[in-house]
């Protein structure tokens, strides 16, 4: 049971009664919910904390009161009906021995952004901060900030606060959650909630849950969080499980974080979008490791209610690990979110992805999913197509468009089998669909990747 404790000396009480008021313990809620906060809409209001076993707590929102008895551990839950997204602020009462009253609560969409150090990544040490930073005025924005812990077992409680977005409170908040909250703010103009809850150089497998089985960042940082209402969450991640080698294994890893958080949260259609991670020059990628890992993200696209950003046109400097152009990842994962979340139609959310080959004479024919428009994005010829015959020696090979389709060869290869296109770690091909959205590295043979069509 969660209280808060008395002082342990009281002069001029007997220790029967210090012992009796110890006992009588305020009703109390987690930190996620509180004042300021926002409820996703169109899904039932789940409301719980922590009283004496046995206590009864009332629990009002609008015209709706349910009341719960506090088990005998002191916990307690109640559930409300979901609410619409009106653009008006809502109270929340709880009354036990004592009452809570929660102020400006308002509806509206809810997200998670999770990862590492490109998900955690500040607003303030990005591209365009200071301009970013001075407009971030908005009042049905908000924000609650996850702080770092592990535990061994699942908590039920952080030490965080929900806030309005302003310049005083965005400058350390992640700036690709902001920006994908902002974007989804002024598209759908309802209220966002963003709840960021990520840590710089963490692999996978502290934030998943299988079997029972959970890491200890989930632990301490997700599980407390799994009674609100949420639409989704975004990812950024992998960087660390490059370095340990994962490569294809990375796709079964990521199936397992997306399957166990969404029985967590109890909600089989729990948006999952993610994004794939940039190209970096740095001694720690073992060469093949992060096309590797980028067809396992890419194969995470057949997982339904999943979407994927492309990073490989947006790094200024391949020897950082962190790209500083924030925005842009943030509205990529917003398009995916519009399209297939929100059901938003005419929105082209993904750039180019390899869907199959054919062979005609000498020269490979490539279709793509969303390949409206294909071209190169600086007018020059495609760069990074390669094309190998039976020995598997890749050279660079001539790419042209066609219509919805790119016809490949090369001049020393009579007999392709097979291509590839950004297949290395410092990858920065042209080639872009009619909305400037960039087509994701992938070869060939045994693809594993999906569309997300």
């Amino acid at each position: 049971m969660k209280c808060r404790l008395l002082p342990t000396v009281i002069f001029g009480l007997t220790a029967s009664f210090i012992t009796m008021v110890a006992a009588k313990a305020d009703v109390e809620l987690p930190a996620v919910l509180d004042s300021h906060m926002v409820i996703q809409r169109d899904q039932p209001v789940r409301i719980w904390g922590w009283a004496d076993a046995g206590e009864e707590v009332t629990v009002t929102l609008g015209e709706e009161s349910q009341k719960a008895t506090a088990d005998g551990a002191g916990r307690w839950l109640v559930r409300l009906k979901a609410q619409r997204a009106d653009g008006q602020p809502r109270q929340i009462k709880v009354v036990g021995r004592n009452t809570i009253d929660l102020e400006d609560v308002l509806v509206g969409e809810v997200w998670i952004g999770s990862g590492q150090s490109n998900m955690e990544w500040q607003l303030k040490n990005t591209t365009g901060s200071d301009e970013a930073i001075a407009s971030a005025d908005h009042a049905d924005v908000r924000l609650f900030h996850v702080p770092k812990i592990q535990a061994k077992e699942p908590a039920e409680d952080v030490n965080a606060e929900w806030k309005v977005c302003t310049p005083e409170n965005v400058p350390a908040f992640s700036a690709v959650l902001y920006y994908f909250g902002k974007r989804l703010h002024e598209e759908l103009d309802v209220p966002v909630g963003l709840i960021n809850s990520s840590w710089g150089g963490s692999p996978i497998e502290p934030w998943t849950i299988k079997d029972g089985q959970s890491g200890g960042m989930y632990n301490g940082m997700i599980a407390p969080l799994t009674n609100v209402a949420v639409k989704g969450s975004i990812w950024y991640q992998g960087e660390t499980n490059v370095i340990q080698k994962n490569g294809l294994l990375y796709a079964d890893k990521m199936k397992d974080l997306i399957e166990g958080w969404r029985k967590q949260f109890r909600n089989d259609e729990l948006a999952f979008h993610f994004v794939q991670i940039a190209p970096w020059s740095g001694d720690r990628y073992e060469p093949g490791q992060l096309p590797a890992l980028w067809e396992a993200q890419v194969a995470t696209l057949k997982i339904p209610h999943t979407g994927m950003a492309v990073t490989t046109d947006i790094v200024d400097n391949v020897t950082d690990i962190h790209p500083r152009n924030k925005l842009d990842v943030g509205n990529r994962l917003a398009l995916w979110a519009l399209a297939g979340t929100y059901g938003r139609g005419g929105i082209v959310f993904s750039g180019p992805l390899y869907k199959s080959l054919s062979i005609d004479g000498k020269s490979v024919r490539l279709t793509f999913a969303h390949a409206d428009g294909m071209k190169s994005r600086d007018g020059k010829p495609l760069t990074e197509f390669q094309v190998a015959g039976e020995s598997g020696e890749f050279v660079d090979a001539t790419a042209e468009v066609d219509g919805n389709v790119i016809l490949v060869s090369a001049e020393s290869v009579a007999a392709p089998v097979q291509v590839r296109f950004g297949w290395h770690k410092l990858a920065n091909p042209n080639l872009i669909n009619g909305e400037g959205l960039p087509a994701s590295p992938f070869q060939t043979s045994g693809w594993r990747g999906g569309t997300g069509e």
